[in-house]
């Protein structure tokens, strides 16, 4: 789940129209980072944050602040890399794996730790760690969201203290993906005596400890967490002292903090700060369509979780909703020039995207199929069936400005087709339980995929509607399962785009969900940064290698 939001406006896209070929040139393969680290330039990078991070146990992150912060201070066993390839292992970094090497029949994965690689604590990171991080992560009392990554793992036996033999159930095209890159690896010996799910409230999710470039420091609730440079750390010495994330309670006070000068880094700028930004010698570097997308889901089941929902259960209701909606209005309304229409659960930065599908803006249809299924208007307007009216709640993050200004769009467009909807704003954390808990109606979410494009069964495939899991609408269809199952598994790249994009028509026409936009990256950068790698799925991944001036 991401809390990454922005405004732009066409004016402004002179602006934002830079060089980021310059930034993204500067992922090199982390050891040749690291080569250069013992002349790091000193110094401290500040990063504003709209949020606070929700917990620093990697396993459980749901936030993108939280998300941040974890992957600086642990380590995964291979980075996927500025390519951002899932097939197979090419283009994959070395972390804390040096080396690996497959089976014959691939049944298994050696993962060749580097003996290098120390815990913050001082004790070294054995395949004793990695067999306990996927264990634990598989472990149904944790309620890792991450769990479905290794599905196809069978075990993990130890052949030494320094490699960690993998073994598979199934070997799918992603599957070193999978396991490699998602999973960090924790410390066993300091959680193993910590029940699984005790963990999330455990000193240990504030105060972690990991085998990263960057070492925790400090975490003062509402203000900052600070990380500061692991010196002696095997990849080498991060080029700065110190990381700093400042949390304000909302983006404007974020964005003040930016413009002013008080932080070096916003990974959000929406239109009306550019002019004070740019005036105040920022940057502003846009980059190509991220990962980031924008959508309502209907719950399916009622919040007591055992009934259908009595509206948002039958399909055709949920048709009507989605093409009473002209998003691409809505759209160019929030984000103009740099916004683009969603199409479905991916976005324009992935292969299997498909632009072509969707249920387009035909509000005469949707009134028909009201009409069809026994809503009828009253007096009012408002649509009824069997005395009770077609009423439901939508539940918006206060925190995310252009959420909230599309609940309002999306509850006058819907009012025009007899829907009287119910904005309900709340915090970050509490629409957080609440999704988790199933007890809503409707919401608007915002969601940072993963590059690889099985991650789909994530948010919507049947398995997940378990308690953990993220397809937190309950949308079970097993024509949609055993199509993204095939193209999970599908080693012929044309074969498996055929497949994914089959069962993105399949979703969008159950519609569970009315996709609305997904966005570009645009970045605010102070001068006295210089920043190297800036990945399409996450500008954090090689932060350790930033250098101030």
């Amino acid at each position: 789940m991401s809390n990454r939001h922005f405004r732009t406006l066409a004016a402004y896209a002179p602006l934002v129209a830079v060089a980021v070929a310059g930034l993204l040139s500067g992922c090199a393969d982390s050891r040749a980072a690291s080569a250069g680290s013992a002349s790091h330039a000193g110094g401290t990078i500040v990063i504003s944050a709209s949020a606070e991070p929700d917990v620093l146990f990697p396993p459980l992150v749901l936030s993108v602040q939280g998300k941040q912060i974890v992957d600086q201070v642990f380590d995964n066993l291979a980075d996927i890399g500025p390519s951002l390839n899932t097939v197979g292992d090419t283009g994959f970094r070395p972390r804390l794996a040096k080396a690996w090497r497959w089976a014959p029949d691939s049944s298994w994965i050696d993962f060749a730790l580097d003996p290098r690689a120390r815990w913050h604590d001082g004790k070294p990171v054995t395949s004793d760690d990695v067999r306990f991080t996927f264990t634990l992560v598989k472990d149904t009392t944790l309620g890792s969201p991450l769990s479905s990554n290794l599905d196809d793992v069978d075990s993990v036996s130890l052949p030494n203290h320094e490699t960690a033999r993998v073994w598979l159930k199934n070997h799918p095209p992603d599957v070193f993906f999978k396991i490699a890159s998602p999973i960090a690896i924790l410390p066993a010996h300091i959680l193993r005596g910590i029940a699984p799910s005790a963990m999330v409230s455990s000193p240990f999710a504030r105060h972690p400890v990991g085998s990263g470039r960057f070492r925790f420091a400090s975490w003062q609730e509402g203000v900052n967490v600070s990380l500061m440079a692991d010196s002696a750390n095997y990849r080498g010495r991060p080029a700065t002292d110190k990381a700093v994330w400042v949390v304000s309670q909302d983006y404007n006070g974020a964005a003040l903090r930016f413009v002013t000068g008080s932080a070096d880094f916003l990974d959000v700028v929406r239109p009306e700060y550019v002019d004070r930004a740019s005036n105040g010698g920022r940057r502003i570097d846009a980059s190509t369509p991220s990962l980031n997308y924008g959508y309502v889901a209907f719950n399916l089941r009622d919040q007591s979780g055992k009934r259908p929902h009595p509206m948002l259960s039958d399909r055709s209701v949920r048709r009507a909703l989605v093409m009473a909606v002209d998003r691409r209005a809505m759209v160019r309304n929030v984000f103009d020039s740099l916004g683009l229409v969603a199409h479905g659960p991916v976005t324009r930065a992935v292969a299997t995207s498909d632009t072509t599908i969707g249920l387009p803006y035909d509000t005469a249809e949707a009134a028909r199929l009201l009409d069809a299924a026994g809503w009828r208007r009253d007096a009012a307007g408002i649509r009824r069936k069997g005395g009770k009216p077609l009423k439901f709640s939508l539940i918006v993050p206060s925190s995310s400005a252009n959420r909230m200004k599309f609940a309002v769009l999306l509850q006058n467009q819907w009012r025009q087709i007899g829907a009287d909807v119910a904005v309900d704003q709340m915090e970050l954390a509490t629409f957080g339980d609440r999704l988790e808990q199933r007890k809503f109606d409707a919401m608007i979410n915002a969601w940072q995929i993963d590059p690889d494009p099985a991650s789909v069964r994530d948010e919507w495939t049947s398995a997940e509607m378990r308690k953990g899991g993220s397809n937190f609408v309950s949308y079970s269809n097993p024509v949609f399962d055993a199509t993204v199952d095939s193209a999970a598994r599908e080693s012929n790249p044309s074969r498996a785009i055929a497949l994914y994009r089959r069962a993105y028509r399949q979703l969008t026409e159950d519609a569970p969900a009315l996709w609305l936009y997904e966005l570009r990256s645009v970045f605010g950068m102070s001068q006295r940064l210089q920043p190297v790698g800036v990945r399409a799925d996450a500008w954090w991944a090689d932060l350790a290698d930033w250098r101030v001036r």
